[in-house]
This record gives C-alpha cells, sequence and structure tokens, in this order.
C-alpha cells in the first residue's frame, strides 16, 4: 500500500524556490537528490511503493517529490541519520492550507492534493501567488 510523507519546506517561499534549490543541488555534481532528517521511517517499504514527499510552503501544501529511496547513514559526528532519497521532479499540487509542525508526518494517499496539470482547469497556468491566495479565501 502506497504512503506518501508530509514536511515543512523550510526556507523555501514558493514552489519556484523549491525548483531553483532543486536544480542548484543537481548541477553541484553527480548523485541522487536527498533531504536529511534524523529519523528513520518506519514504513520505508510502503514510502517508496509509489509515495512522494508533499511540501509544505508558507502555510500550505503546494508540491510533492517522488520518494526513490530511503538510506540510513551516520553522520560525521556519529549520530544515526536518514537520507530521503527524491526525484529531481517538483511537482505543483492543488494548494491547501496546513499548519506548521516539527519532522515529518505520515500522509495517506487519500488526503494527497491532485497535482497541477492541464487537467486542473487552468490552475497550472495561474501564478503561483494568485493560487495561494485563491486556496487562502477557499476558492480552489
Amino acid at each position: 500500500m502506497t504512503l506518501h510523507l508530509l514536511k515543512l519546506c523550510v526556507g523555501a517561499d514558493s514552489v519556484a524556490d523549491l525548483r531553483a534549490w532543486t536544480e542548484m543541488r543537481r548541477k553541484r555534481g553527480p548523485g541522487v537528490h536527498a533531504h536529511v532528517t534524523r529519523m528513520f521511517p518506519k514504513r520505508a517499504e510502503e514510502l517508496l511503493d509509489g509515495g512522494s514527499l508533499y511540501w509544505v510552503i508558507k502555510g500550505q501544501i503546494a508540491a510533492r517529490q517522488k520518494l526513490i529511496g530511503v538510506e540510513p547513514f551516520v553522520d560525521s559526528a556519529g549520530v544515526k541519520r536518514c537520507a530521503l532519497q527524491l526525484d529531481d521532479a517538483v511537482v505543483a499540487v492543488r494548494p491547501r492550507p496546513h499548519r506548521a509542525f516539527q519532522g515529518w508526518r505520515y500522509f495517506q494517499p487519500a488526503e494527497a492534493p491532485p497535482d497541477l496539470d492541464a487537467a486542473s482547469s487552468g490552475l497550472a497556468e495561474m501564478p503561483e501567488a494568485l493560487r495561494r491566495q485563491l486556496s487562502e479565501l477557499g476558492l480552489i
């Protein structure tokens, strides 16, 4: 059964910021793009069965990246960590408000907002700031 993760995207003000950061990391050199976290997810097998990491940006679930690996490692200080390996593609999703939290949360597929694509009634072409405002007003 597929399962997703939900995480705050600290430091990004928009999906465009997240995409730019991902592109910068990719240009640094070969290797898999990863987000490092302290805890290893106990349900990693379900996450790798088509799951994604959904990003909360400025109080809204706004984007996702497909999870392609979950690798435990020990950092230079001897602390156990986990690398959530992500696909480079940042996919915008229909914005939905979500309050701040620490760490990450499991996220059921039924709760996940749909991707913004051609079938989204023009939402994908709409400026991100406008999508955010309309979502805050409960209009999308």
